[in-house]
């Protein structure tokens, strides 16, 4: 891909401020709010937030972030604990079927090894 190809374009219907929240500790919220091409906020659409934290493990960080059903930060901030663990859960549900995956594509690939002699 030539430098040419690469389509460079701002929605300019879609644009957000950004904000962020924390509490210095494990808490990041971030408030989207939508704005007009002429920074003005657009009242027509809803302000969005993320919720983001860090879990450690053996292998280092791993990022958790899920959005918030919230129309204030003060909701945002009351729904972060639910969908930090909503988010954490489904993490781990997936990290399970890539193991069970893993697991069986391996348990498949030494079914197909002929050992000669036996």
């Amino acid at each position: 891909m030539t430098e040419n190809q690469i389509e460079f374009a701002v929605e300019k219907n879609n644009l957000y401020r950004e904000e962020s929240f924390t509490d210095l500790k494990t808490v990041l919220i971030r408030c989207l709010t939508p704005t007009n091409p002429d920074g003005t906020v657009d009242e027509s659409r809803e302000k969005v937030f993320i919720g983001h934290t860090q879990l450690m493990s053996p292998q280092g960080p791993l990022p958790l972030q899920a959005p918030l059903e919230a129309a204030t930060l003060s909701e945002a901030i009351e729904k972060f604990p639910e969908a930090m663990h909503k988010a954490m859960a489904e993490m781990i549900e997936n990290v399970k079927k890539i193991q069970q995956e893993q697991e069986k594509a391996k348990q498949e690939e030494e079914s197909r090894i002929l050992m000669p002699g036996r």
